[in-house]
């Protein structure tokens, strides 16, 4: 949709603040930004006539959702290196509910990531789309043996230079990157993380001990928890071990039900609860399209509707919306509505340090605003003031 009116007020809604619920309260929209929220019976200010009115009929209005992990969909990639992937990729995700995300990257040439950084680095994101708000590198610093839909023939050792070479060339929009800890004497984990990037265990071997010193290092998230990683073993509780005992340490979750079984999200769930979840698609371009054969890092990926797996069987990402994996969330018994806001909002845009103006809806923050039912099914997408998506009525 992408209309150009930057000024709405939303009215009837049921608001969910960070820590409290506003019932029938009122969002007025400005220039992109949250202006004011008002409480129910609060007098209102007079607004021009320009501004929109919106009735929410009783929906919930909850924060867009940041996928922080996704390299495609619609039919592009984030390794296309080209205006017009990110653009197919931005245009659609509104439909899900997400506002924001992270342009994910995958292992394969240093010729072929730098024209994916620098065309990062270039884009501007458009009104009306969801935004780009940083880049996830994910390898090519990755263990072998755990490289899942990753080309082996393009897995390097960990190399600060390369890396410093990478973040100038993205215009220091590497917000994550998803390496394996035990190719890393520290040096590498501490330079980034002083330099303030959010380093991710991932496509990883490494045993419960040598990542307590990882997190020591800096390492402060857990990539696609349970895939391309070590299951528990009774004598080694490995990276999914770490991830329960370690608080420093927020996961990613791929809550398709596929890449992790319902009965292993209840289990992650309540061993480490809605704070240190971030819930992601880890997408590929097939999302949004029909079953069939894609492109995935010059690898071929058989999609046939419900799952995307390489020649071997191997999972290649997912097809997964970001609404369904709330929902799915959801239907866990111990789950409650606020309980996904923070899994697919707040969590993501605290562990990028975006939480100053994305992941809640506080007045000041991007008014990126989803209108939701008591089902999370998406009703009205705002993208920076934008009305994005309108679902049936």
């Amino acid at each position: 949709m992408g209309e150009q009116t930057a000024a709405y007020i939303i009215k009837n809604i049921t608001i969910f603040l960070e820590d409290e619920i506003i019932h029938n309260g009122i969002i007025v929209m400005e220039n992109g930004i949250i202006h004011r929220i008002y409480h129910a019976n609060e007098k209102i200010d007079k607004y021009p006539s320009q501004f929109k009115i919106v009735d929410g009929q009783g929906l919930n209005a909850v924060p867009g959702f940041i996928d922080g992990h996704i390299h495609g969909a619609n039919g592009a990639d984030v390794m296309d290196a080209t205006e017009e992937a990110l653009d197919a990729i931005a245009q659609v995700l509104p439909k899900e509910g997400t506002t924001s995300f992270l342009a994910t990257t995958i292992t394969q040439s240093e010729e072929n990531i730098e024209s994916a950084l620098r065309n990062v680095a270039t884009y501007q994101s458009k009104p009306g789309f969801a935004e780009i708000i940083g880049v996830h590198l994910e390898g090519p610093f990755i263990e072998a043996s755990k490289k899942g839909a990753q080309p082996l023939e393009h897995i390097q050792k960990p190399n600060v230079e390369l890396f410093d070479r990478w973040q100038a060339i993205s215009n220091h929009n590497i917000k994550t990157i998803t390496m394996a800890p035990e190719h890393d004497d520290g040096e590498f984990i501490r330079h980034l993380a002083n330099s303030g990037v959010n380093v991710s265990a991932g496509h990883t071997s490494i045993g419960f001990e040598e990542m307590k010193k990882a997190v020591a290092n800096g390492v402060r998230q857990v990539t696609h928890l349970c895939n391309a990683m070590p299951g528990i073993h009774h004598r080694d509780i490995g990276v999914v071990g770490a991830a329960f005992f370690l608080e420093e340490l927020r996961a990613e979750l791929i809550a398709d039900g596929i890449h992790v079984s319902p009965h292993m999200l209840r289990l992650i769930y309540q061993n480490m609860g809605s704070e240190r979840l971030i819930l992601i698609t880890d997408a590929m371009r097939a999302k949004c399209l029909q079953a069939g054969t894609y492109d995935l890092g010059g690898q071929m990926v058989q999609v046939d509707g419900e799952r995307a797996v390489l020649e071997d069987g191997t999972l290649a990402g997912s097809i997964l919306k970001l609404n369904e994996g709330v929902q799915q969330m959801l239907d866990l018994p111990e789950v409650q509505f606020k309980d996904v806001i923070k899994m697919a909002s707040i969590n993501p845009a605290k562990q990028i340090s975006v939480f100053d103006r994305k992941g809640s809806i506080a007045e000041g923050k991007d008014a990126d605003i989803l209108l939701v039912d008591d089902s999370f099914s998406i009703k009205y997408t705002f993208c920076r003031g934008q009305l994005a998506y309108k679902g049936e009525e």
